[in-house]
């Protein structure tokens, strides 16, 4: 699929995207499992025998990327290396692997008139997807239109096309190898955002519209649908050191949770702790800090606890509901649980948050009280991913309340309708 630069008629190429998806959707929800599974790891194979020349395209991005004067943290999230391809084609495999959620009926309950009824998991139909950088998000997204027998118009990030479309290019010839429509996935070819407007107000040929990205994509794509949007706008994610607590498993799940990587949205942003256990575990804590060049925004209290360390400043109002995706991390001493989960729950974005502790009904009542999409129990934050939590991959994080919440997988992509099974029986 070459890239259209300059296309003189936007919504005639959108149009055109939106009719093949929703004619492939057609046959996609009608596909074999066997068929399904066998693109997948076709895939898969394919994107372990075409590292060389993903390496070239991604190569390309990467030097346009730096000569634009891209941030740092966003450059990372365009790089394709490797690691991050073998990744996702085990995510693909992986995906392969777990049962087709596509026909399966539940809950089915014999009426006192005879009939039975029960409900069967269904295709969403097509859904568009807009995101930036991440190009192994091409791959995630497709793989899990695949497996849920949707048909997908993924806009990728401009600073990704090249990228993205030797990507898309791989899963059209894994598509039409398994008997599959290769429209099933479609990538918009080209970087004018006007595409955007146009996929986002076609609710003729899309059903649902998944953005992924920047909390400003994130906040027009809201303002300016007219299908359903699947969405989350931040990741500001918060660890909690409890009043009891093994310091050095809090140490080094803490550690994990903020500097194992900064730029994703489940990476730790603000930092609580107890009073009864401050003094003990934040000059620890700030001494990896340091060492590792990560800035300490702090309320008074901690900011005395971590002394005249380096990088150590006072933090603004602002800072608790900020997602950095940087070395910079907000710390607040806490006086009580029911103060950390309402501040969790006042400053958080209910993505992920998670608490560190040795008492039992602490975590249960963090569990139940804390509004977010995924909540922990002595765990890293870093952990709420697709991927991780056995699901194949994702196609984003939601922070809705309908439909689909945390990380969305394959059940994210399907809904369910009602089906009735009866012997001739008629409504008296």
């Amino acid at each position: 699929m070459p890239a259209v630069e300059n296309t003189p008629d936007i919504p005639a190429l959108m149009r055109g995207l939106g009719q093949a998806a929703r004619g492939a959707a057609t046959l996609m929800a009608a596909a074999p499992s066997a068929a399904k599974d066998q693109a997948l790891r076709a895939l898969a194979q394919r994107l372990r025998e075409a590292g060389p020349a993903l390496q070239a395209a991604n190569a390309q991005d990467l030097q346009a990327a730096r000569a634009a004067g891209l941030a740092e943290p966003l450059v990372d999230r365009l790089k394709l290396t490797p690691a991050i391809v073998e990744t996702v084609a085990q995510g693909c495999e992986q995906i392969a692997a777990m049962p087709d959620p596509v026909g399966e009926i539940t809950g089915v309950k014999r009426r006192p008139s005879g009939i039975s009824v029960g409900q069967m998991r269904v295709p969403l139909g097509v859904f568009g997807m807009v995101y930036e950088s991440r190009p192994n998000v091409t791959i995630e997204a497709a793989s899990l239109a695949l497996k849920s027998g949707n048909a997908c118009i993924l806009r990728g990030g401009s600073e990704a096309l090249h990228s993205n479309l030797a990507l898309m290019a791989l899963v059209q010839a894994a598509l039409q190898e398994a008997g599959l429509p290769p429209a099933a996935v479609q990538l918009v070819p080209t970087t004018d955002r006007a595409a955007v407007g146009c996929l986002i107000t076609m609710p003729e040929f899309v059903d649902v519209i998944i953005p992924r990205g920047g909390k400003g994509l994130i906040e027009r794509i809201s303002a300016e649908a007219r299908v359903p949007v699947i969405k989350h706008l931040d990741g500001n994610c918060h660890t909690y050191v409890d009043a009891e607590v093994d310091l050095d498993m809090a140490v080094k799940v803490t550690d994990n949770a903020k500097t194992q990587k900064y730029s994703p949205c489940n990476a730790t942003e603000s930092l609580l702790v107890h009073a009864a256990q401050a003094a003990a575990f934040l000059p620890r804590m700030g001494d990896i800090f340091v060492a590792k060049g990560v800035e300490m925004r702090c309320c008074a209290r901690a900011a005395a606890l971590l002394g005249p360390r380096r990088s150590v400043h006072r933090a603004s109002e602002a800072d608790w509901a900020t997602e950095y995706l940087a070395p910079i991390i907000s710390i607040k001493v806490v006086d009580s649980l029911d103060e950390a989960i309402a501040h969790i729950n006042h400053h958080g974005s209910h993505h992920t948050d998670a608490i560190l502790t040795t008492n039992h009904a602490n975590a249960m009542r963090f569990l139940r009280e804390v509004d977010s999409a995924s909540v922990m129990v002595n765990a890293s934050t870093r952990f709420a991913d697709g991927f991780e939590y056995g699901l194949g991959a994702e196609i984003g994080i939601s922070t809705d309340k309908f439909h689909a919440r945390g990380p969305v997988g394959l059940e994210g992509l399907t809904s369910m309708k009602w089906v009735v099974l009866g012997q001739g029986e008629v409504r008296g």
